[in-house]
């Protein structure tokens, strides 16, 4: 009996023995693959930061840089005319003033151009500021001004930015002389109930915002060169590395993600507001690349519905996608001089 004991505990402990093998082994191997891990994610940072110096030059202003409560924002003007365009970016564009370029290149010699950055867009900082819509609108009437453009103005918004241009209309009325929406967001949209919740996206935005800030999507470059305005629109060479370098500094930054946080109260706070009655032409896609899941039918619709309420308005559908100042500049700009002509 002793000799079969003593057996069974050199079985057990030579067991034991081959376990605490396989598990080194497995420790060692898991090691080294958070080891290559690591180290893969410092080889792909630090190329991140050489690119960022290597792409330096690219970034130089192309516009105006005007102090506005402390920060630095870009504002592009030029034009001539006697009827000022103001082109407001659709949220999360990293480059208004080359986004917006195909379009107002067509328009600026019949009128004066503005198109002021939001922090964190363009050429202008990144800074933790409140993106409530009294703040926004504020900044952008701040800059506009140290620029040297004078209200009223036409105001050219795209997607999120027709909430700001309907509260600059509600607010100031004589700074505002008509409306242009580059298919535009609205409040039925927003209210809508079958409007997927914000906070929805924002685990996805923030996981891209640090992979954008760790220079992990250098390693994707088709997401770079998927933007309307390298694929669409009508850039140089040159201004096509210009948005690149830009768009390496400008994804998801913390104020784009700050709008989406803040999107609903901003919404809440236009709702019960009377619906401005001015001329306001929508310009409507047909709902290609939100990324809200809505038909043609419904998208197209939201924005139908809500110039119902304005007596002098009008609507283009387009069969392109929701960048429509880049899919179809030529007939947007069209549709621009039609409506408001220059003087």
């Amino acid at each position: 009996m002793a000799d079969a004991k003593t057996e069974q505990v050199g079985v057990l402990r030579k067991g034991g023995s081959i376990v605490k093998k396989i598990l080194k082994i497995i420790g060692f191997c898991l090691g080294g693959i958070v080891g290559l891990f690591i180290l893969a994610a410092l080889v792909i940072f630090i190329n991140h930061k050489i690119k960022l110096g290597s792409e330096a030059a690219l970034v130089k202003p192309m516009g105006q840089m005007v102090s506005v409560d402390g920060h630095n924002m870009s504002v592009y003007t030029g034009g001539q005319g006697n009827t000022t365009l103001v082109f407001l970016a659709g949220g999360g564009t990293c480059s208004p003033i080359l986004d917006f370029k195909s379009l107002y290149s067509k328009l600026s010699d019949k009128y004066k151009i503005a198109v002021p950055e939001r922090i964190g867009y363009g050429f202008s900082d990144v800074a933790d500021v409140p993106r409530d819509l009294d703040t926004i609108l504020n900044q952008d009437r701040h800059a506009l001004s140290l620029a040297g453009m004078k209200p009223p103005y036409v105001l050219v918004p795209h997607s999120i930015s027709g909430l700001e241009s309907v509260y600059w209309a509600q607010k100031y009325p004589n700074e505002v002389s008509a409306i242009v929406g580059l298919d535009v967001g609205t409040i039925p949209a927003y209210l809508d109930p079958r409007t997927p919740k914000i906070a929805d996206f924002l685990n996805k935005v923030n996981l891209f915002a640090f992979a954008a800030n760790n220079g992990v999507t250098r390693l994707i470059p088709s997401m770079c060169e998927s933007e309307a305005a390298i694929t669409a629109g009508d850039l140089t060479a040159h201004e096509k590395d210009i948005y690149r370098a830009i768009y390496y500094r400008r994804t998801n930054t913390p104020p784009m993600v700050k709008e989406l946080v803040d999107l609903y109260d901003n919404v809440n706070k236009l709702a019960p507001l009377p619906t401005p009655q001015l001329p306001m032409l929508f310009i409507i896609s047909n709902g290609d690349g939100i990324g809200l899941g809505y038909s043609k039918e419904v998208w197209q619709g939201f924005q139908i519905s809500y110039l119902s309420k304005v007596a002098n308005s009008q609507y283009v559908l387009l069969d392109c996608g929701h960048y429509v100042q880049d899919f179809e500049p030529d007939t947007v700009a069209q549709k621009i001089k039609d409506f408001i002509p220059a003087n």
